[in-house]
Formats: C-alpha cells, structure tokens, sequence
C-alpha cells in the first residue's frame, strides 16, 4: 500500500520507521516545517512536501499525526477520495474525518520521542473505522504492526487516552519534581533509576493497589508532615499532600 505520512513529529517519525520495518511503502512526508519533513522523508527515502496543495493524491492510506488543533483544518484540504484517512489522536473523535469517504482512527497507545526507538509490536494500537472495508484495511496493517490490536470507539479511546496521560504524563511530571529534589540535596538523579525501574516492574505482577507502598499508605504524619514542611514549593506541598490523601482514601476503600 501506499501511503502518506501527513506530520513529522515523533509519532510520524517512529510509526514511518515501524512501517518501512515491516514492509509498507510510504511515499511521501508533509509538514508546515521543511526541516521535520526533509529529516525524515530522507530517513524513509521518500518525497517531502510542505504545501497541502502537493500532497500525493494517489495514496492508498493518509495518517494524520497531527496536533488535535489543526487535524480537521489540514484534513479538510487534502484530496484522496478512494483512500483511507486515519487519525492518530487519543482524545479526538473519528468523525473530524466525516468528509471522506473511507475514514477511521489508528492510535497506538505510547510515549514517543525521535530518538528513541520503540517496539511496535508489544504497543497498543486502537482501531476505529467507518465501514467494513476500512476497518478490514486499518485492522490489517494494525496487525502487521502490532501484536495487540484492539477495536475500540471514540469514547473509549478518549478514555485510554486520558488513563495515558496519568500513567505517563503525570508520572513523568513527578520524576521532574523529583529531579528537583534531589538536585536540591546535591545528589545526582540516576540514584532514583533502580527505585524507578522496580516500581514500574511490580505492576506487571501486582495490581497498583497491591504494589502501592509509603508513609501516604498509612497516613505517618510524622513522615508526612516533616517531607511537606522539607518541600519549599507551595505547589509541590499541595501536590504531595493531594496525592497523599488520594493514596490513603483508595487503600481505606480496600479495606
């Protein structure tokens, strides 16, 4: 199939390497930033183009790794009337699509970044479609991509998306607010990476229920009240006492 990558951020770029990796021929790179399209339409050895009016016409599928602000604009201008269009957006519906014919949604679930390669076949990919034949098309390449490919519609997949922000995002905020901490102590912030790398392999085995540990477990005042009164940031102590109190609700619903 061919198909046209329309953004070159780190999703374009890791799904455009996913895809040469197994086979499919991508054609041709767009971006509003020559640079981004240029780096990795030469990584895919493909075309590049930064004008919408010079994207291929001819394609067999367009995704759109765009952000969710400008996705109905740019896909509202590109042609393809026999093609398949494929969004990639958690939280967006699949009906920004709703002027083409063949549409659908193509969302792996991850974290991405240009650098870092990823392995597609152990990420979620959640497919949604408007018919039968898009759908078969979409599950197909998923398939080839991934080897966990669930059907999912645009409520759930909003729902994944936001259990993706906390279980990320937010993870990722306190590993910065941590780094703060222990810049603050003098001490350098790999110290954190077994502590780190352990918790996050605990849930594989343990629910987070189960896996969850701290003074918050048991409401310590004594611990907890001495880490707020060490925080110098109001917006850090309002942060761990909020997350505090939320750990020591969910383990007294357990109870």
């Amino acid at each position: 199939m061919k198909i046209v990558l329309v953004g070159a951020g780190n999703l374009a770029t890791n799904l455009g390497k996913g895809l040469k990796a197994i086979g499919e021929q991508v054609v041709q790179i767009y971006s509003r930033t020559e640079a981004s399209a240029r780096s990795l339409s030469e990584l895919l050895q493909c075309s590049y183009t930064t004008e919408i009016s010079d994207i291929c016409k001819d394609a067999d599928i367009y995704i759109y790794a765009l952000k969710d602000s400008v996705l109905q604009e740019i896909a509202q201008q590109t042609e393809g009337e026999e093609a398949i269009h494929l969004h990639t957006a958690g939280s967006m519906d699949m009906n920004v699509l709703q002027h083409k014919k063949h549409y659908g949604v193509f969302y792996p679930l991850q974290t991405f970044s240009k650098d870092r390669i990823v392995d597609f076949k152990s990420i979620p990919i959640f497919v949604e479609s408007n018919d039968a034949y898009s759908l078969e098309t979409t599950m197909q390449l998923a398939h080839k991509l991934s080897e966990k490919v669930y059907r999912a519609d645009s409520e759930q997949r909003r729902k994944m998306h936001l259990a993706a922000v906390f279980a990320c995002n937010f993870v990722n905020c306190m590993y910065a607010n941590a780094a703060e901490i222990t810049a603050s102590a003098g001490i350098p912030f790999d110290v954190l990476h077994a502590l780190i790398d352990e918790t996050a392999a605990k849930i594989h085995q343990l629910s987070p229920a189960k896996a969850q540990t701290g003074p918050a477990v048991r409401m310590d005042r004594n611990v907890i009240d001495k880490h707020i009164s060490t925080l110098s940031s109001e917006r850090q102590q309002m942060i761990y006492k909020l997350l505090s109190e939320d750990i020591y609700k969910r383990k007294q619903q357990e109870v």
